[in-house]
C-alpha cells in the first residue's frame, strides 16, 4: 500500500506539474493526491461498491484540501484538483469507449453507466465537503 500512496503522490505531481502549482505547494498537493487513493482503497475494503467509495474518498480529499488551504492560505482548489486525479474513472472511460467501438452494446452501456456514476458520486463528494461552514477549517494566528 506503501507503494501505490507513492505512485499516486507521483501521478498527481505530474498533473500538478501541468496545472501550474507553485513550487512551494507542491508537496502538498502531491500528498493530497496520495491520500485520496489511499482513502479510496481503503473504502473500497470495506466492500462498499467503488461508487460509494469514491464518494467517500472524494469527501474526505475535499476536507483535507479544505484544511490545506486553511493552513497554507491558499485556494483549496489548488489541492483538491491535483488530489482528485487518482480517483478519476479514466480507465471506466476507456473501457466504455472501447466497448462502443468494438460494437458490444450491452458492455458499453453498462461501463458508461458505471463510469457516470463514479463521476457523479465523485461530484456529490466534493458537493457536501464543501457544504461544511468554512469557520470549521479557521487556524488561529500566532499572536
Amino acid at each position: 500500500m506503501i507503494l501505490q500512496f507513492l505512485l499516486a503522490m507521483t501521478a498527481a505531481a505530474s498533473f500538478a506539474v501541468l496545472f501550474g502549482v507553485p513550487k512551494e505547494q507542491f508537496f502538498f498537493s502531491s500528498f493530497s493526491g496520495g491520500v485520496g487513493w489511499i482513502s479510496y482503497l481503503l473504502f473500497c475494503r470495506l466492500s462498499i461498491g467503488e461508487v460509494f467509495a469514491s464518494l467517500f474518498a472524494a469527501f474526505f480529499l475535499t476536507i483535507l484540501s479544505r484544511l490545506f488551504a486553511s493552513i497554507r492560505k491558499n485556494p483549496a482548489t489548488l489541492y483538491l484538483v491535483t488530489g482528485i486525479f487518482t480517483l478519476v474513472p479514466g480507465a471506466g472511460i476507456y473501457y466504455a469507449s472501447y466497448y462502443f467501438i468494438m460494437n458490444d452494446m450491452r458492455m458499453f452501456a453498462a461501463k458508461s453507466v458505471e463510469t457516470f456514476q463514479i463521476a457523479g458520486a465523485i461530484s456529490i463528494g466534493i458537493l457536501f465537503g464543501f457544504a461544511i461552514p468554512q469557520k470549521v477549517f479557521y487556524t488561529k494566528k500566532a499572536r
